[in-house]
């Protein structure tokens, strides 16, 4: 392949990527949308979030079971009650980080 190849490769990648996510904001930018669509829209970032962290926290992945006792669950459990009391993003990831590294000390988790 040559420069041009790569030129337009590139550039078409770019389209491709910018258009589906340009298009709705040109569209709707000066539109006032139904509330039940704002309220259903703001959902999406906690489904995300929920479906990222499930298959971690809750299942075993080696023998693909749904697992209860795993460390990530555990150390979830106080990291989100200092994550909901304090509302901190950096504190959160420290608390979460320092009970992690804390339960890989105890003589039972290795």
């Amino acid at each position: 392949m040559n420069f041009f190849d790569y030129f337009f490769l590139f550039a078409g990648m770019g389209l491709v990527t910018y258009i589906p996510r340009w298009l709705p904001l040109f569209y709707l930018a000066h539109k006032k949308l139904p509330k039940w669509l704002v309220d259903w829209l703001s959902l999406i970032p906690v489904a995300i979030l929920c479906a990222l962290l499930a298959p971690i926290l809750f299942t075993d992945q080696s023998a693909r079971s749904f697992e209860l006792g795993k460390p990530e669950f555990l150390v979830a459990i106080p990291t989100l009650l200092f994550a909901v009391r304090t509302k901190s993003l950096g504190g959160t990831v420290l608390v979460g980080m320092g009970l992690f590294w804390l339960w890989g000390l105890l003589p039972f988790s290795a």
